[in-house]
């Protein structure tokens, strides 16, 4: 709040003297003209991944002669991808964007980079990398923002937010709004470092994602485009509050903080064994083989091989159909291990949604043990993945709220606790064993800068 006595400009000038306040002003403009921009390539980039999976997976095996993909499908396309990831890291400059392994870098993106972004990502997700496209998005609005920034001259920390404010509206159009995506970079800068600092760098990313929300919500009698909600279909409300079910939250949280923990530790290795016993294209074509097969694993197993591949967020409603503790296990080892292998072996994506589908996994087991309720599952092990994933508390509880709805906010107190217990875990483990932490490595020398990890298929 700005004191009586305080000049009347004193509301643009930003926490950072370098940037001047009519300075800051304009940043503020540009970032609203991009909103919109922004939105539409996040909207096209996922719209095309969502019709090339399609394509891959229901229409190739129905042209085939079959009912659902074969063998050989689940066996070649990962890998079929793997060559696209190999070529645009290869030949294209940007190394595809940040490997998924070290989280989601928020640092500016260049524009040249963009197409190796591109094309990386569509290798990577629709061919069954199990990632999510929050990553691709990042860069791919940053670069739009640094697009802008060229054309206009402005300097590199001026270009650095507006690049930023990019990155912040195309999230925003995958979380469903300005809101998560603020509490993403904020809670991600502050954990940087940054702290209140960062509260007026990040307001021309926030009337970004505001302006570029219209392209959804509509204008007067426009409608606006459709836009898949981020939720979580036919969940019963959940009311009321047992002491069984909070039980639950922290036990799932240190479960599933154990487990991502370790998740990581084996992307970490993978990713060692590039330069060291294999080059970039044949750690990626060995990776795309081994997820392909974890997926034919797990369909001689019982499950279902498409719950294996891909992010997970379209595979929940299956998931929590399930009644099977055997099949639930399966699913939470061989996702586990085709998760961990496609962050190091060098597929692009990020990093949040098969965390997710890992946690809600582990909660169903307890909801076939202890028939507690598939909602409360649902929040606890969405909480407790992405805090686990991330180390991000408040963005945990934020996604969870916005996947299980306003008729489950009697589950909160569970998911605080698992959120809580996941961050707590992860945070030991990574002390105990100071040198597996991929968060306190340096970012590569295409990117870096604070971190933020937080959907396809």
């Amino acid at each position: 709040m700005l004191a009586d006595d305080a000049p009347p400009d004193s509301a643009v000038e930003p926490a950072d003297p370098a940037i001047s306040g009519s300075e800051y002003l304009r940043l503020v403009l540009l970032g609203a003209a991009i909103g919109i921009p922004a939105a539409l390539i996040a909207v096209g980039f996922l719209a095309l991944v969502h019709e090339a999976e399609h394509l891959f997976w229901d229409e190739l095996p129905d042209a085939l002669g079959h009912d659902s993909p074969p063998f050989y499908l689940i066996l070649a396309l990962p890998v079929i991808g793997a060559c696209f990831v190999a070529a645009a890291r290869a030949f294209l400059p940007g190394d595809g964007g940040h490997r998924p392994v070290e989280g989601i870098s928020a640092k500016p993106t260049p524009v040249s980079y963009a197409p190796s972004v591109a094309l990386a990502a569509l290798g990577s997700l629709p061919f069954g990398a199990v990632l999510g496209p929050e990553a691709p998005l990042i860069a791919l609005g940053s670069a739009l923002g640094m697009l802008v920034a060229t054309r206009v001259d402005l300097g590199p920390r001026e270009s650095a937010v507006l690049g930023t404010a990019g990155s912040f509206a195309a999230i925003a159009a995958l979380f469903g709004g300005p809101i998560p995506a603020g509490v993403l970079l904020v809670e991600a800068s502050v954990g940087a470092g940054l702290g209140a600092a960062v509260i007026p760098l990040l307001l021309p990313g926030l009337v970004a994602a505001a302006i570029g929300a219209l392209v959804f919500t509509g204008v007067g009698d426009w409608g606006g485009l459709d836009q898949e909600v981020l939720s979580v279909p036919g969940l019963q409300p959940y009311e009321g509050v047992h002491a069984v079910d909070l039980l639950v939250g922290i036990g799932v949280g240190l479960v599933a903080a154990a487990l991502v923990w370790a998740i990581h530790g084996l992307a970490r290795g993978v990713a060692r064994a590039e330069g060291v016993t294999l080059g970039m294209p044949g750690l990626l074509l060995g990776g795309g083989a081994m997820v392909g097969g974890l997926a034919l694993a797990a369909d001689a197993l019982g499950a279902n091989p498409e719950d294996v591949l891909f992010s997970g967020q379209s595979s929940l409603p299956d998931l929590l159909a399930e009644g099977s503790a055997g099949i639930l296990l399966v699913l939470v080892a061989a996702k586990g291990l085709a998760y961990g292998i496609s962050l190091g072996c060098g597929f692009r994506g990020g990093p949040v949604f098969p965390a997710i589908f890992i946690g809600v996994a582990l909660a169903m087991l307890c909801v076939v043990a202890l028939d507690v309720s598939p909602t409360l599952a649902v929040a606890v092990g969405t909480a407790a993945g992405v805090a686990a994933a991330t180390k991000l508390v408040f963005s945990a509880l934020v996604i969870t709220a916005l996947l299980v709805g306003t008729g489950a906010a009697d589950a909160l107190p569970a998911a605080i606790l698992a959120a809580v217990a996941a961050y707590l875990g992860v945070t030991l483990l990574e002390r105990r064993f100071p040198g597996g932490s991929a968060r306190r490595r340096r970012g590569d020398r295409n990117t870096g800068g604070p971190q933020l990890e937080p959907r396809t298929r």
